[in-house]
């Protein structure tokens, strides 16, 4: 290996760690534009955004207590039937979000798709994935056993609370509490399951997650219809 070679290879590897600077210094400006306009964005149609809410949270709550009272009534008491009705019953209201928010946005005359919904889909998607992934895993050998299935609300609520909290930087400051309350509430029912040590029926589980998941939502619906501002003071 003669010296001139290993002069044209540091030359060369200064050469792309050069390029590669230059393009992330010419993209940082089109990306602080962009956070700028979703900010702009935010903070203009806060109001809207927070009308749109009212309705989904209570639309997802009722759907919460009737699945759980469903399936109480219907006997899901297995664990693979229990995991597969509440994983359909999560993808269900997932897509019944959407759904309502893409209504208001078209009864407002606003973008559906736009950079804020972006970037709450992007905040809200991982979480929601392990919470998938956790349930498929537990259809596995160990979804025999009656107490490890007992774990995945706490443990759905833990992460569904993630999801809310990292959803709360790009809607009102509210849903950052209502995550918290998500996350505490199951941190203390796991620890509850795991001190007891009791192997309470599965069905019970349906009323955890009526109770959690419905009555949560529920009750932060209420509290925006109610407190939100009228049109004619907005």
């Amino acid at each position: 290996m003669t010296r001139s070679d290993g002069t044209q290879r540091h030359a060369k590897s200064c050469l792309t760690e050069l390029t590669l600077q230059y393009k992330v210094i010419s993209m940082e400006p089109n990306w602080a534009a962009d956070n700028l306009q979703v900010i702009r964005t935010l903070m203009e149609r806060s109001t809207v955004y927070r009308r749109a809410l009212g309705p989904i949270m209570l639309a997802v709550g009722l759907l919460g207590i009737g699945a759980a009272i469903v399936g109480w009534l219907i006997q899901l008491g297995t664990e693979r039937s229990f995991i597969l009705y509440w994983l359909g019953v999560s993808l269900f209201a997932v897509c019944l979000s959407y759904l309502m928010a893409r209504k208001q946005a078209l009864r407002e005359h606003e973008e559906f798709w736009s950079p804020p919904t972006r970037r709450i889909t992007q905040a809200v998607m991982p979480p929601l994935f392990g919470g998938m992934v956790l349930g498929f895993f537990m259809l596995g050998p160990q979804a025999d056993e009656v107490h490890s299935t007992w774990l995945l609300p706490p443990l759905w609520m833990i992460l569904y609370g993630c999801a809310l909290h990292a959803a709360g930087f790009f809607t009102p400051r509210g849903m950052k509490l209502f995550g918290w309350g998500f996350i505490l509430s199951g941190a203390g029912l796991a620890a509850g399951i795991l001190i007891s040590g009791h192997k309470y029926p599965l069905l019970y589980a349906h009323g955890a997650m009526g109770f959690f998941f419905g009555g949560f939502h529920l009750a932060y619906g209420a509290y925006l219809h109610f407190t939100e501002p009228r049109k004619n003071e907005a």
